[in-house]
């Protein structure tokens, strides 16, 4: 079976996806205050790294673990949410499998007490 990381399409893929997530937290009015003051290209470098690592591609992710960047953001359910629905946009707007889809939403979930009211 081949990786989440080769069924996102690589690194080549992830990039993409990454930049489009960065782009729907910026105008998803639920978390786009959030990223204002935000180095966007710094951003979706990092989203990139975190998410070819997380796939299984390459180890490249150097940045903190989630609960050290989101401690004391506060970040409601809702807005966990609204991230995770413009992270499923993005997927769904580079023709991602529903199989891969499935594994990147369980991740995000698994992902949720390091980021919601922390």
């Amino acid at each position: 079976m081949t990786s989440l990381f080769e069924r996102l399409g690589g690194e080549d893929g992830i990039v993409k996806i990454s930049n489009d997530i960065v782009e729907n937290h910026n105008v998803n009015p639920l978390i786009k205050a959030r990223f204002e003051s935000s180095d966007h290209d710094k951003l979706k470098k990092m989203v990139s790294d975190f998410f070819i690592t997380g796939s299984g591609g390459p180890a490249c992710y150097e940045g903190e673990g989630m609960l050290a960047v989101h401690k004391g953001m506060n970040i409601s359910d809702n807005e966990y949410m609204a991230a995770v629905d413009d992270v499923m946009k993005a997927l769904d707007s580079n023709g991602i499998g529903d199989q891969e889809k499935s594994e990147v939403l369980y991740i995000f979930y698994q992902l949720r007490p390091e980021v919601v009211a922390v």
